[in-house]
């Protein structure tokens, strides 16, 4: 990790690239595998209308500058030299020149994202093209898979109505790219997914070609932040268009191809499955109900943007209602209609004259066409609150059943059944609500409220048990309420009333879970209840009618779960509201804060210890609990692949639900194009019905392995904590090595980044993990993915020796999984760079980087020991070639931000044109590594 010892980065860390000099192919550093002939070509036409673009904007000695450092960059990633030739070239570059070089840099590995998207779709057509072998991870992959296990008809059939996946989209600021921005990629997206097979015309592809680079040089004009920080209703504009443009349309055709592939595996003449597919996804929000240390988010965000959601699913469905009007043409005198749809319709044209006085004389044969015009005009007086609207999404879903019922009885299976099905289908999931929209609020915000409310300064401090008790009488009447709300509890009272109010008007499904941050006590969860009590947020049969998930964050809290949901099991009270919720239990497990509590080890294993633990609880006191994954972007905060994930989980502990938080970059990435957001949905579903149905059969070696991965964790967790917690000069260093003062002022996200409160430890203990981890990616350390485990594991190789880790690596999906994700990391990682940001600390550079450099080493060894490998990623060609397709345009970005931070931090951090350059290298350098916070 020093100058010292430049030979070992190259055949560790950085594989060797193929330089290319010619400049009319600025993206070609690397041979493609055969099969990837189509990318390539991508990957050069997207290049070459860079390169012109730029030449165009700022000159052509411009674009040779660019030049220049890409191949100066190539020559040091090749030959493993120093990066001093790279740094001094862009030492004290002028400021307009800087921020314009790393726009240029950003731009060409951006067209390298867009490239492989579309090549991954280009991947799933070639497999359905062939038809013989399924994709893998395609739900027709894995039913026939299941099938030839011997899952038979039956136990699928009894797991269906209870199998939910459910992506639920949080505003957490780890998305540093704009809408306007997005917006254009998607059109970029759209030409190259048209000609994916080069069945274009020469005539449409120049003209595709032009359309691109209009997009490509008004995104150059753009800038790539915002005027101002973005506000709550941002951000719902932001999630709201994956739900409401990319999903809604993507939800019927996932159900249609596990409809097709069940027929495959599982269906015949005598029982055939069409039709008896329940409704298998559902989406969540975070965006006006995440409450926690979000001083804009309360009552007021969660009307605007429950009625936001509303509008944007009625405009939907208007839209569809629109288009099903134009194809339902039939006429009675042509073929029967369903006398309940004769009914349905006359029952319109009393209960609106007006729009049945628009309705055209010449279809006055044809129900199905007036019956949805009038249909879509309930759905407009549902969005004005108007007499005439809709009750519910239920009576609108009855509506389109009839039509659908009545099709498949006359003679419509083929003259329109197919796009009211897909309509049904929308309706089912999506409601009036869109998305449910959970609350989350920290532990700590309730105590205050109760304190305030019942005079009681000391709450905060009682026992647990003593707060129970209290508790228990606040919810059963016998403590007065005061009539004068105080200030601490007013706000948090207003929620519980607008959940109340709101419920009826929404529907059920609208909320989502009360989730309790920082739970640490049965207590905490009985708050929920007292202050909803106070606030009368109850149904008609007198329960409170929300999931309370307490969330368990740190190490220690997940530790001490099994605990905490022991007592409330146990408590008659709490037990009564959870008989009203179908006896489930929700559990959010916090990836994030445990990881930055205990590093990646400690935080990875107490999460599938509390797993273990709490499901046998479930068994043990007949409570289906339900887990929700609270996962980040980054390896550190729980990223990675979402399959993998779900079949390294706990046996037992999936139970056929699967719900788990998605943010930032990795919306844009899993959801921004149509066809991979049904992959990505595909695959996730095909995880849950693998680890529900067939779990991986007991393993008699697990118990010595798992005894190892505890040495593992409290090893790991002792050297990171030594340096991150404990390390009295580390909270300086970390704020001088890493950009973390730039990432606090970017305009990214509407909540602070640090919390109200935490511990004293400045620029650590309030930090949130978001911004920690993101500062970390950003400086190319990677160290929250990998500080700690190189300890562990070599101690580990010493004690239990090479094939003992090489067997739990490669037969236990837990720690195999580990070992593959710190692997990423480092790889993505690199130690020269990371030594530039780290001397900008001064003294504080001697004294802690040597030894986080040494840390390095021994991770990277430790893990390519167990792997058996020379260098890191050998088995994994498409990640190698995306890594080394991205680092020479990352690279000089980051000395470049290097540089930029000594001279800005030099003159006192002014919020000028140096700040607003280093924004834009931190923007280059996060769509670069693709693995932000």
């Amino acid at each position: 990790m020093t100058p010292s010892a430049p030979s070992r980065t190259p055949s560790r860390t950085a594989p060797r690239t193929e330089s290319t000099e010619p400049a009319e192919e600025p993206l070609r550093i690397v041979e493609f595998a055969p099969t990837d002939a189509l990318l390539r070509e991508d990957v050069k036409t997207l290049g070459a209308l860079v390169g012109e673009i730029l030449a165009e904007q700022r000159g052509e000695d411009f674009l040779a500058e660019v030049e220049e450092l890409r191949r100066t960059a190539i020559r040091r990633r090749e030959s493993g030299s120093p990066v001093d030739e790279l740094a001094a070239a862009l030492s004290g570059i002028e400021l307009d020149q800087a921020g314009d070089l790393v726009r240029a840099f950003a731009t060409y590995f951006q067209a390298v994202n867009l490239a492989e998207r579309v090549h991954r779709i280009r991947r799933r057509r070639d497999y359905e093209r062939a038809g013989a072998s399924p994709q893998p991870g395609s739900l027709r992959e894995v039913l026939g898979s299941l099938a030839r296990s011997g899952v038979g008809a039956e136990e699928l059939l009894e797991l269906l109505p209870r199998l939910r996946i459910e992506p639920v989209f949080t505003a957490h600021p780890t998305e540093a790219v704009r809408r306007a921005l997005l917006e254009k990629e998607r059109l970029i997206v759209g030409c190259l997914v048209d000609d994916i097979d080069r069945g274009l015309t020469p005539a449409e592809r120049r003209a595709d070609r032009d359309r691109i680079r209009q997009a490509l040089t008004a995104s150059w004009q753009t800038a790539e932040a915002p005027a101002a920080k973005p506000s709550v209703a941002d951000e719902f504009e932001h999630v709201g268009f994956y739900l409401s443009e990319v999903l809604y349309k993507v939800l019927p055709v996932f159900h249609e191809a596990f409809d097709e592939a069940l027929n495959e595996s599982y269906g015949s003449k005598d029982m055939p499955f069409e039709g008896v597919l329940p409704p298998l996804l559902g989406f969540g929000t975070w965006v006006g109900g995440d409450m926690d240390g979000n001083p804009n988010v309360g009552a007021d965000t969660i009307v605007a943007a429950l009625t936001g959601q509303r509008g944007l699913v009625l405009t939907a469905y208007k839209r569809d209602l629109g288009a099903l009007a134009g194809m339902l043409s039939q006429s009675v005198h042509r073929v029967n209609v369903d006398a309940a749809v004769l009914e349905r319709l006359q029952a319109y044209r009393q209960l609106l004259p007006l729009a049945a006085e628009r309705l055209r004389p010449r279809h006055a044969d044809m129900p199905y066409r007036n019956l949805l015009a009038l249909m879509a005009e309930r759905l407009e007086l549902t969005a004005r609150e108007a007499p005439g609207g809709y009750q519910d999404a239920a009576a609108f879903l009855a509506d389109v059943e009839m039509i659908e019922t009545s099709l498949a009885a006359n003679g419509g299976a083929h003259a329109g059944l197919f796009g009211v099905r897909r309509l049904r289908r929308r309706a089912q999931c999506f409601g009036f609500h869109l998305a449910t929209l959970d609350l989350r609020q920290d532990s700590a915000v309730h105590d205050a409220a109760l304190a305030a409310l019942f005079n009681d300064p000391q709450w905060p401090q009682r026992s647990p048990e003593q707060r129970a008790t209290r508790l228990h009488e606040i919810v059963e009447g016998e403590v007065e309420v005061p009539a004068v709300e105080p200030e601490p509890a007013a706000p948090v009272l207003a929620v519980f009333r607008t959940v109340a109010e709101l419920r009826p008007l929404f529907g059920a499904r609208a909320f989502g879970p009360y989730i309790i941050s920082m739970s640490r006590s049965a207590a905490d969860a009985l708050a929920v209840l007292a202050l909803a009590r106070v606030a009368r947020c109850i149904d008609d049969d007198g329960q409170v009618p929300l999931d309370i998930a307490p969330l368990f964050e740190t190490v220690d809290d997940l530790a001490a779960a099994p605990d905490t949901l022991k007592a409330l099991f146990a408590d008659p009270l709490y037990r009564a509201h959870l008989q009203a919720r179908d006896n489930r239990q929700m559990v959010m497990l916090g990836y994030s804060d445990s990881a930055k509590d205990g590093g990646i080890v400690a935080s990875r294993w107490a999460l599938q210890q509390t797993q273990i633990a709490l499901t046998q609880l479930a068994h043990e006191s007949g409570i289906r609990i339900a887990f929700f994954h609270g996962r980040g972007g980054s390896i550190s905060r729980g990223g990675g692949k979402t399959e993998r994930a779900v079949i390294a989980a706990p046996r037992g502990s999936v139970d056929g639900i699967l719900r788990l938080t998605e943010q930032g970059e990795v919306i844009h990435r899993k959801y921004g194009i149509r066809a991979i957001a049904l992959r990505n949905l595909e695959q996730t579903t095909g995880a849950v019905l693998r680890a529900t149905l067939r779990p991986r059969p007991p393993e008699p070696r697990e118990e010595g392995w798992r005894r190892i991965a505890a040495e593992l964790a409290d090893d790991a967790r002792a050297r990171y904590r030594a340096l991150v917690h404990e390390h009295p000069d580390f909270p300086a260093y970390f704020r001088a090595a890493t950009p973390i003062d730039v990432i606090e002022r970017l305009r990214i996200g509407s909540r602070p980044s640090k919390r109200p409160s935490g511990d004293k430890a400045p620029g650590i203990g309030s930090l949130r993990a978001i911004p920690w981890v993101f500062a970390w990616a950003q400086n190319r350390a990677g160290l929250t993915a990998w500080y700690g485990v190189g300890t562990a594991l070599q101690k580990a190789l010493g004690t239990h020796g090479r094939d003992t880790l090489a067997e739990m690596a490669r037969d236990w999906p837990y720690f195999g999984t580990l070992v593959d994700d710190v692997e990423m990391v480092l790889a993505k990682s690199d130690p020269a760079i990371f030594e530039r940001y780290s001397q900008l600390a001064g003294d504080l550079h001697d004294r802690l980087h040597p030894g986080i450099a040494e840390e390095f080493e021994r991770t990277r060894d430790a893990v390519l020991a167990i792997k058996g490998e020379d260098d890191l990623l050998a088995h994994d060609h498409r990640l190698r070639q995306s890594i080394r397709l991205r680092n020479p345009y990352i690279d000089p970005i980051s000395l470049l931000q290097v540089d930029l931070l000594a001279r800005w931090r030099n003159a006192g951090r002014p919020d000028d044109a140096r700040l607003q350059a280093l924004v834009a290298t931190v923007n280059g350098i996060s769509a670069g590594i693709q693995n932000t916070g």
